[in-house]
Formats: C-alpha cells, sequence, structure tokens
C-alpha cells in the first residue's frame, strides 16, 4: 500500500514551489532560487507519478461503474486489465520513488583499477578493465580524466585512477567495486592452457572539501623525480608527488604530469576520495555488519565477477547473473549488467521499507563452475 498522506503533502508542497518560484523575491535571491529549484526538481518525478497513479485509479473506478451498461460493458471488459496493469506499475514505480537516495549518487567518481593476481597477465587484464570502463564512459556521454597511471613492462596496468565526470556516475558505477576475474589463455602461454587472473577495482565518490576536511598537519608530502616502466624516466624534473595521510597511514602518488603543482592537486583528489570512502565504510559498518569494504564481503564483496574467454561467457557471482557475451561486455557494454544490479539493490531496499529483510542488498559469493 501507498503512503497516501505523505504523498499528497508532497504534492502540496510542490505546487507550493511552484508558486514561491514566481515570487519576485525568491527570483532575488539567488541562494533560495537555487535550493528550491533543486527541491522541485527532486520532487518532480514522484509527484507525476502519483499524479498519473491517481488519475488511472479514478478511470478504473469509472469503469467498474460502467460494467452495469449493457452497451458500453464489451468496451470496458477491454480496458480494464491494460489500466490495472498500469497502475500496478505505477504504484511500483511510486514505491521505488521513495526510496531513501543515497547522497553520493550525483557524485563524480574516483575510479582505481589494479594488477592482482596473476603477475603481467594480472596487469595486462587491469588495462583490459580500464578501458571497458572508459568505453562505457563515452557511451553515457561522461568525461574520464586519468589521474594516475603506473604501466607494467608488458605494457598492462600495475595501476590506474582516473576521474570519471558526468550525470549520476557514482549511482551507476558504485557496484563494480570488488575483485574481478579472469579465466583466459594468455598472449605469453605457449602451450594454450588457460590461466586465472584477478584485477581489483575501487569505486568511490568524488570528496568536495565539504565531505572531507584535512589537516595540512596531518600531511607529509614528498616530492621526486618521475619514473616510468623499467625505471624509464618520464620526465627529468622533480615533479613526481607523494602524499602521506599521517592519521590514516593512506599514501597516494602522483607523477603523470610535469608541473608539481598539478601532480599535488591530483593526489590530494584521490586522497579525499579515499578517506571519504573510508567514512562511507565506517557508517555502512555501524549499521550492518555484513557491509564491509571494498575488496570484503557484502555488496563490494571479492570475487564479484568472473570473464570467461573461452566461453564468451561473464558471471556477476552477486545476482547469479550469466551474459554470453563477454565480447561485447569487455568492449563497454556494461547496461544490462548495471541495471540488473541497480534492479536488485532496489527491490532490496523496497523490500526493507515494506518490512521484509532488512540491510542492504545480501550478494552471493560463489565461483564459477
Amino acid at each position: 500500500m501507498l503512503p497516501l498522506d505523505k504523498l499528497e503533502q508532497l504534492a502540496r508542497r510542490y505546487t507550493e514551489l511552484d508558486d514561491l518560484l514566481c515570487d519576485p523575491r525568491v527570483l532575488s535571491d539567488r541562494t533560495q532560487l537555487s535550493k528550491l529549484n533543486k527541491e522541485r526538481s527532486d520532487v518532480e518525478p514522484l509527484v507525476q507519478a502519483f499524479a498519473r497513479y491517481r488519475a488511472v485509479e479514478k478511470k478504473i473506478r469509472e469503469d467498474e461503474e460502467v460494467l452495469a451498461d449493457p452497451e458500453l460493458r464489451e468496451l470496458v471488459e477491454l480496458e480494464l486489465p491494460e489500466l490495472r496493469l498500469e497502475l500496478s506499475a505505477l504504484e511500483n514505480k511510486v514505491q521505488l520513488l521513495l526510496l531513501p537516495t543515497d547522497p553520493n549518487d550525483t557524485k563524480n567518481v574516483v575510479l582505481e583499477v589494479r594488477g592482482g593476481e596473476g603477475g603481467e597477465e594480472a596487469s595486462l587484464f587491469a588495462a583490459d578493465l580500464f578501458r571497458m570502463y572508459s568505453r562505457y564512459a563515452e557511451t553515457k556521454g561522461w568525461n574520464l580524466e586519468i589521474l594516475s597511471l603506473s604501466e607494467s613492462a608488458s605494457g598492462g596496468y600495475k595501476e590506474c585512477i582516473a576521474l570519471v565526470s558526468g550525470k549520476d556516475v557514482y549511482s551507476t558505477m558504485r557496484f563494480e567495486g570488488g575483485v574481478h576475474r579472469v579465466q583466459r589463455v594468455p598472449a605469453t602461454e605457449t602451450q594454450g592452457r588457460i590461466h586465472t587472473s584477478t584485477a581489483t577495482v575501487a569505486v568511490m565518490p568524488e570528496a568536495d572539501d565539504v565531505d572531507v576536511q584535512i589537516d595540512e598537519k596531518d600531511l607529509e608530502i614528498s616530492i621526486a623525480a618521475s619514473g616510468g616502466p623499467g625505471g624509464q624516466g618520464v620526465n627529468t624534473t622533480n615533479s613526481a608527488v607523494q602524499i602521506q595521510h599521517k592519521p590514516s597511514g593512506l599514501l597516494v602518488k602522483c607523477q603523470d604530469e610535469r608541473s608539481q603543482l598539478k601532480n599535488k592537486a591530483k593526489a590530494m583528489k584521490v586522497l579525499k576520495s579515499r578517506l571519504l570512502d573510508l567514512e562511507i565504510q565506517k557508517h555502512e559498518a555501524a549499521i550492518s555488519a555484513e557491509r564491509k569494504g571494498m575488496v570484503g564481503t557484502g555488496e563490494r564483496s571479492s570475487k564479484i565477477r568472473t570473464y570467461n574467454y573461452a566461453q564468451n561467457r561473464v558471471s556477476d557471482h552477486r545476482i547469479k547473473l550469466t551474459l554470453n557475451k563477454l565480447d561485447r561486455v569487455i568492449e563497454g557494454d556494461l547496461e544490462e549488467l548495471v541495471t540488473a544490479l541497480r534492479t536488485h539493490r532496489q527491490a532490496a531496499l523496497l523490500n526493507e521499507v515494506t518490512g521484509g529483510a532488512s540491510g542492504m542488498p545480501r550478494y552471493d559469493n560463489e565461483d564459477d563452475a
């Protein structure tokens, strides 16, 4: 059942906001105008869905009254099933729109991809994953800026850190964090044997200054010459910046820019996002012991997905979803996986709100057979 009183209250507030946004006093106050516009924008989808729900509900009542009329009965009997289906769909939509939103959902993302177990093959797989996310970002119209890159001797990525900017990046990418496993014949394998390697992915909301406050005395900043794969110099200036946050022990290094100031700015951006992610993890752990870190158990579980090249198969173990289109997924066609994971989370949250299971969705950690 829908909370009708709450929905009616929101509808009244929406009308009130329309009136306020026409008020000359509000129009002359940029801060107030921006605040009210955002509130209206946030509530608009819910109010519109509820208005349609009310209209369909009214039409059903009218049709049910008309059933007594022999001349119109046949027409109404054809129309009623479609209306009832629409009403059910609208009820579900309104319930989903009522779910609490994560304040980080609209944030940009700091994406970190690292080679895991498997040596050079792991670094090559990490590079494949980063390219997959880069192409997915292109399809979404997002901007991707590499903040830090450490390449392996084979041309793979030991570590790649990037800022992904655009609309609703975090809410879309949040479930990609964890250990990704690949099963394939490496390019260096002469006997055609399938190897298993891993890469880790971290997805962190970009931290604003208001999210994370850092005391300069808590930082230890060191400068060094940049270096590339195999000790090759990237440039001859002392531009690489390493920042250690002493209270947390977090260490960040950026060396891609020739400017020391630019490298420091990028390193600070990564550090703030990691600190924000730590705070998010602490908050989640306080709510439920089952919700832990990015490469632990729960929604950021270890070994979240397997990419089996021989069978052209990708399997997400958390929701037991298998797609036989790895060739398309690795080229950036992630939408089906992303949608399934978001839908799963919404269903779990809805179940919680309506009195079902508590906590965030629980994902299974089962290996591929």
